[in-house]
């Protein structure tokens, strides 16, 4: 059997992104996550199950089997726009890697055809389905959520020695180029003292030049009540631009890093 027969499961593809990687990018989200963050703005991820999600009254198949012939023949269709603007594709999910023979299968058709490719993850999976995908990847966009384990388990379900062992591992391969990302969650790491951790370990990996401080939104609130979920962060705001600053302040005055909002 060709690669190119790799089955996966997606939910959703977005196209002309200019977030999650150089340029415009096609996004390819895939259906599965061991993680349960409270804030997770794609809820519908987190299951590898097709489900039904109410989208504005109406029900919706969340959730589409499909091949690698297939998918990337899809992103292809972006193709005069990756090379105008040092664009590609980027995979995200959920967790990409809770499917690691489709992610890498797909990873690899992209590269064989020119397209630059990058995936947005947690780093929550054995190393040995990382390593598989790095011959075929150019961006590691990592979430770092918390340098404690325990209040890790807290907010989403797991302890968070895998994903920063993962990390070391990432960076000291030199395979790939590596990106730190910190979603910033009120309540939970929204502290200069929290952030200043976070990108002290961040600057602790070799070859690693930017972290991304990426702000708490909600724009994914409504989509627990289509899926009949409580949303556990309710009443809780996302921090304003001066919040922001002072924390993006707080990064810079102990690293050596490229800092920025957003990415």
């Amino acid at each position: 059997m060709s690669y190119l027969d790799t089955r996966g499961r997606i939910f959703d593809i977005q196209r002309h992104s200019v977030h999650d990687g150089p340029g415009i990018r096609t996004i390819v989200f895939l259906k599965g996550c061991v993680l349960r963050c409270r804030w997770c703005c794609n809820p519908e991820s987190q299951e590898y199950r097709i489900q039904t999600m109410k989208v504005l009254g109406e029900d919706k198949v969340i959730g589409k089997d499909t091949t690698v012939a297939e998918m990337i023949a899809e992103v292809e269709k972006d193709r005069p726009y990756y090379y105008r603007s040092g664009g590609g594709m980027t995979l995200s999910g959920g967790e990409c890697l809770c499917q690691p023979e489709f992610a890498r299968d797909l990873l690899r058709a992209a590269k064989e055809r020119g397209i630059n490719t990058a995936i947005e993850s947690m780093a929550c999976a054995s190393f040995e389905s990382i390593q598989e995908i790095l011959p075929y990847l150019d961006l590691y966009l990592m979430d770092i959520k918390h340098t404690d384990p325990e209040k890790h388990r807290q907010f989403t379900g797991k302890t968070n020695e895998l994903m920063m062992e993962n990390a070391r591992k990432v960076a000291l391969s030199g395979k790939t180029r590596l990106i730190i990302r910190v979603p910033v969650i009120p309540a939970f790491n929204d502290t200069v003292e929290e952030i200043r951790g976070i990108a002290a370990f961040a600057d602790s990996l070799p070859g690693v030049k930017e972290l991304h401080l990426l702000p708490y939104h909600r724009l994914g609130q409504d989509k627990y009540e289509g899926l009949g979920r409580a949303y556990l962060m309710d009443g809780i705001l996302p921090p304003d631009g001066e919040k922001m600053k002072t924390l993006k302040r707080a990064a810079e005055s102990i690293t050596s890093l490229h800092v920025q909002i957003g990415g």
